[in-house]
C-alpha cells in the first residue's frame, strides 16, 4: 500500500468557521464543488463531477463515514465505472484563534495505475490548490 497523501495548513479562523466551510453545501460551492443538499451525517451519499478542464469529467461517488462537529469529517471517494475506493479525511485542530486543518487522502493506490488521471501527482496538485488556494481564499475574504 502506498502512503496516503497528506496536506496541513493553518488558517486564521476558528474551527467552527472552517467546519462550516467544509460542511455547508452553499459555502462549499464557493471554494470546493457544488454538492447540493450535502449534510455531514454518517451514511449520507453524494456525487459530483470533476476532472481536468480539457479532459474526462469523472462522476465521483462518496459516502460520509465520520462527522464530528468542529473536529473531523471523512468520506469515501470512488469513481463511477472505475475500480478502487479511497477515503478523504478532514481533521480540524483548534490552535487559539487559528485552526490547523489536516487533510489525508487514503487509498489512492486502489485506483487504476494505468489511468494517468488517477496518478498520485494529480491528487497532490488538486488538493494543494483546493486547500492552499481555494479554501484559504474563501476563509480570508
Amino acid at each position: 500500500m502506498n502512503a496516503p497523501y497528506v496536506i496541513e495548513r493553518v488558517f486564521n479562523a476558528p474551527a467552527s468557521k472552517v467546519w462550516y466551510a467544509i460542511t455547508n453545501a452553499y459555502e462549499m460551492k464557493k471554494w470546493y464543488f457544488d454538492l447540493p443538499g450535502f449534510t455531514p451525517e454518517v451514511g449520507y451519499t453524494f456525487s459530483f463531477f470533476g476532472g481536468h478542464e480539457d479532459g474526462i469529467q469523472y462522476k465521483h461517488l462518496c459516502r460520509v463515514t465520520c462527522a464530528i462537529e468542529n473536529e473531523r469529517l471523512s468520506y469515501t471517494w470512488s469513481y463511477e465505472g472505475y475500480p478502487g475506493e479511497s477515503e478523504v479525511v478532514f481533521e480540524l485542530f483548534a490552535e487559539g484563534k487559528q485552526t490547523r486543518l489536516k487533510l489525508t487522502h487514503i487509498g489512492l493506490d486502489t485506483f487504476d495505475p494505468g489511468n494517468k488521471d488517477f496518478a498520485a501527482s494529480n491528487f497532490a496538485s488538486g488538493w494543494e490548490y483546493i486547500i492552499s488556494t481555494s479554501l484559504d481564499g474563501y476563509l480570508n475574504k
